[in-house]
């Protein structure tokens, strides 16, 4: 029997993959990276590895003859064995590297620095219109929201005999409340027609950021949403007013109660929280909003 080297480092490797997809499912961490729709899809991905894995223990250790049989004068081929020193190194450089950082770093959330780089979704109700339409499983976020009590599943799948329900029943509330689960929905359908929703009460949560041209006594409250993965994520929020508004740091995390009015920002109507009652809490354990899946039973 001889001890593989290289085959014994590629178990490693597949080793390590797996052990941080199924410590990222364990801790929840897994949605500080994709949306939680993909967690069945990101659970195969861990299943597998773990499966190579096993595969690849097969071959740490190979006796003389197979060795002589596989490597022999008229095999005809090269074999990664055989790579140069310097290939090898880039290759599980290229491997490692991510590993290294995955393990090593906790995973950041997203914050009014990245919000600045991406740009503010204001005067736009369309943001989260990123997937087809064709489906009739695909995103549908521009439509009027739900006004439900229990949160969505993590896929945030809903079907659409329940929306239609849950829609008419925003329509006909005073009191909007910006759950986690249906931010995306609320938020678009609150600014593609402002003036519907003015007078209404709102209580939001989310994070403190500042477009240039606001006043001192107006923040915006924000979250981050999305669509697949954080690449893709955009910052959403609505302009808030109140007279402490300047004393309250960017990235800093807040709950608002107030009444919704119209404003003009940017030369466009906007919805603007007129705010009552405010105060600073702590970072949720899941920051992020996602939209919700309309699905058409059969």
């Amino acid at each position: 029997m001889r001890f593989d080297i290289q085959q014994f480092s590629r178990t490693v490797i597949l080793a390590a993959f797996a052990i941080f997809f199924i410590k990222l499912h364990v801790t929840g961490d897994i949605t500080k990276y994709v949306n939680p729709k993909y967690d069945v899809m990101s659970q195969m991905a861990a299943g597998i590895f773990v499966f190579l894995f096993f595969v690849q223990m097969t071959r740490v250790w190979r006796t003389s003859q197979s060795a002589r049989d596989h490597c022999s004068a008229g095999c005809g081929h090269h074999h990664g064995e055989d790579a140069s020193l310097a290939k090898k190194g880039i290759s599980y450089g290229i491997l490692i590297l991510p590993l290294i950082i995955g393990f090593s770093l906790s995973p950041e959330t997203l914050n009014s620095t990245m919000a600045e780089n991406k740009g503010m979704i204001l005067t736009k109700g369309d943001a989260s219109n990123t997937d087809t339409d064709s489906d009739p499983s695909s995103i549908h976020t521009n439509n009027s929201e739900l006004h439900k009590t229990d949160p969505l599943p993590n896929n945030n799948y809903i079907e659409e005999e329940d929306y239609q329900k849950e829609m008419e029943r925003f329509h006909e509330g005073e009191y909007i409340n910006m759950q986690k689960d249906l931010f995306s929905p609320y938020y678009d359908d609150i600014s593609l027609h402002p003036r519907e929703f003015a007078g209404k009460e709102i209580k939001l949560k989310g994070f403190v950021y500042r477009e240039e041209g606001l006043r001192s006594n107006q923040l915006i409250i924000s979250r981050f949403l999305i669509t697949h993965c954080i690449a893709d994520a955009i910052v959403i929020g609505l302009i808030t007013e109140f007279e402490q508004a300047h004393t309250i740091e960017e990235d800093q995390w807040m709950e608002i109660e107030g009444i919704l009015d119209v404003t003009t920002y940017d030369g466009v109507e906007v919805p603007v929280i007129k705010g009552k009652r405010g105060k600073v809490i702590e970072e949720p354990s899941e920051p992020y909003v996602y939209p919700v899946l309309r699905r058409v039973a059969e």
